[in-house]
């Protein structure tokens, strides 16, 4: 299976996401905790003869064009008869995938901290060029336990895309698009626009920012911001935010600057909305649009997916 192996590991932060998804481009989480009762009726009279108290893992990580949803439970706590019940999955889907495979064999819920494991895997069906989709995987969990009727918990995610539409990349891939991925400006190889960056966002200018692939868009947003750029030898206008982003003048605001930058006549300004304008040496700037392309078609950023813009 390209890219993705049975019964991974899911990462150390998956801890912290009780209740609540975590992820990274390629890997989403959430556990929760589940109780599973037994009980007896006489006579009308119903009578606890046990409980299990378990956690569930879900995971979500993802490969080219392929996808998994593993599931893993342990029985932290319990007593009486619950303790003695196995466990077992089966996984289903909707929307535009296909399950490959998937895995869970029945098993004792005991001893106490033991984990069972689901695997399954998904294949995406979307068709042809410039396309994408999402699919909501599910587990259906079965308690099964003599003597008693069986119990069923359902657990689902839709957290993965897999699209055929990241420009410069072809061939379908699948990310978690929700996440936001870091494009980093370094002071090493592009002191300049790193500069600017960390000063327009030292203003209050969001280092979150949200991608826009609407060329009208990315057109208004440099033109707004540079189109009066004045010349200076050897430099070129820089815009933070960057121009395809969805936080550019196009969205509203005024420009402001910094002292150096070659602006005469535009302020310094503070806040979250707006753009600033430097100018940096011409090979500062050509470099960026070579690193925000790349970084886009690796991180498969499209349209409205957020990344952040970091200085290093």
């Amino acid at each position: 299976m390209p890219g993705l192996a049975a019964g991974a590991t899911p990462p150390q932060w998956c801890d912290q996401a009780y209740n609540q998804v975590w992820g990274t481009r390629t890997q989403a989480c959430i556990w929760s905790t589940v109780t599973y009762t037994t009980y007896l009726v006489t006579n009308g009279q119903r009578t606890t003869t046990g409980q299990a108290n378990i956690t569930v893992m879900q995971y979500n990580y993802t490969g080219l064009g392929r996808y998994a949803h593993q599931i893993d439970t342990s029985m932290y706590s319990g007593w009486g008869d619950a303790t003695k019940a196995t466990i077992d999955g089966q996984a289903t889907l909707t929307g535009p995938c296909t399950r490959n495979s998937a895995t869970f064999p029945a098993k004792p819920l005991s001893p106490v901290n033991s984990w069972n494991t689901g695997e399954s895997f998904f294949d995406s069906a979307i068709t042809g060029p410039a396309t994408k989709g999402k699919c909501k995987t599910q587990w259906y969990l079965t308690f099964n336990n003599p003597g008693y009727d069986p119990a069923v918990v359902d657990y689902s995610m839709n957290e993965v895309r897999c699209d055929n539409a990241t420009a410069g990349r072809p061939g379908i891939g699948c990310v978690i698009p929700w996440a936001a991925s870091n494009l980093v400006y370094t002071r090493t190889a592009t002191p300049e626009l790193a500069d600017h960056v960390a000063k327009a966002q030292a203003t209050g200018l969001p280092s979150r920012l949200t991608r826009t692939e609407d060329q009208t868009v990315i057109d208004s947003n440099r033109t707004k911001a540079c189109g009066s750029a004045p010349s200076v030898p050897g430099k070129s206008c820089d815009e933070y935010p960057i121009a395809s982003s969805q936080q550019g003048l196009n969205a509203g605001g005024t420009r402001r600057t910094h002292p150096g930058c070659g602006f005469s006549g535009v302020p310094a300004g503070t806040g979250p909305v707006g753009v600033s304008v430097c100018m940096i040496v011409v090979a500062d700037n050509n470099s960026q649009g070579g690193t925000n392309t790349q970084f886009f078609r690796r991180e498969r950023v499209l349209q409205d997916d957020p990344f952040n813009v970091v200085v290093q």
